[in-house]
């Protein structure tokens, strides 16, 4: 990695094009992924638990920090969830990784924030399902139809023979985008009018509900088909708490960050550990085929670094 100082005005900047171009698998995301998941455990990388602030009018202000021995570097993420940004014609959500030579503190690069969260979330997420969910898996429900829908949409048809797909979202627009996307890949696209007709059956679900504002529970986690997989990238908020003990095994992104926290997404009791445990073996992620297993996370350092990292060491030739 160069080291040498880098001026100002010549810092470059990866935008969400200039990454779409480098045409990285999500294979290897994962793998990155991973591979600096079981550094963390061997000391060889430091993750902060993220910072939240919510001045109390909906938006939702988070920072993540994560430093890696191999390659050394510091990654630094900002991002703003303004539901307000949609009447300025904006995206919602907006983000900003800074990245620095963890040895000499010297800036590398900027890298679009938004790019390196849908994938490294959906990455996330594919992490937890190789271990988690079932290989045969077919189908996948989603429950909010946005980014993160459309992330895990490729993600997910990536890695698993996937054949249908059910969309619930609150408007049609964003249903009808994730059907038509699906659609493109050859899946068959059922949009659904209520989140129970997506999810039950489904071999798979994702829920990514909006965060702000702050959502009231309405999904029933005994819609869920025995053996199947959830992913909730939205701190399971969407969930009715009374009916998570429907799960069988529940794992968190982060045990750690979990205790830092002033409210934990579930109740610590279901929980059988993080994804360290489960990527490190400490726990089997599915012991039988009927067992329904979920994925519940806030978000994790570990994989803005991971993914931040990999396209700039990509980029750099």
């Amino acid at each position: 990695m160069n080291t040498q100082a880098i001026e100002a005005d010549t810092l470059p900047y990866l935008s969400s094009a200039y990454l779409d171009r480098l045409a990285i698998s999500t294979s290897e995301m994962v793998d990155e992924i991973e591979r600096q998941i079981a550094g963390q455990r061997r000391g060889e990388l430091w993750c902060a638990p993220k910072a939240v602030v919510q001045p109390g009018d909906d938006r939702y202000i988070m920072a993540t920090l994560g430093v890696a021995s191999n390659p050394p570097v510091l990654a630094t993420k900002s991002l703003v969830v303004n539901p307000r940004n949609a009447g300025r014609d904006l995206p919602t959500i907006n983000s900003l990784i800074t990245l620095l030579d963890a040895e000499t503190g010297l800036p590398l690069a900027l890298v679009d924030g938004n790019w390196v969260t849908e994938k490294r979330t959906a990455s996330l997420s594919a992490v937890a399902a190789r271990r988690m969910a079932a290989r045969e898996a077919s189908s996948i429900a989603f429950i909010g139809c946005g980014v993160q829908a459309r992330g895990h949409l490729e993600a997910f048809a990536d890695l698993f023979p996937l054949r249908e797909i059910r969309a619930f979202g609150r408007g049609t627009v964003n249903r009808d985008a994730l059907c038509q996307m699906a659609q493109s890949r050859g899946l068959q696209a059922v949009p659904c009018d209520t989140a129970r007709a997506a999810i039950e059956g489904a071999d798979m679900v994702v829920t990514s509900v909006p965060l702000v504002p702050r959502p009231a529970p309405f999904l029933d986690a005994n819609w869920l088909k025995p053996g199947s997989f959830t992913v909730m990238t939205d701190q399971a908020l969407p969930w009715l708490p009374e009916t998570m003990p429907r799960f069988d095994r529940v794992i968190v992104d982060d045990l750690e960050q979990e205790r830092n926290m002033a409210k934990p997404m579930v109740d610590p009791g279901l929980v059988a550990g993080d994804l360290t445990g489960l990527v490190c073996g400490d726990f089997a992620g599915r012991q039988s085929p009927g067992e329904t297993t979920g994925f519940v996370f806030r978000g994790l350092a570990v994989g803005d670094l991971a993914v931040a990292g990999l396209v700039y060491r990509r980029a750099s030739g």
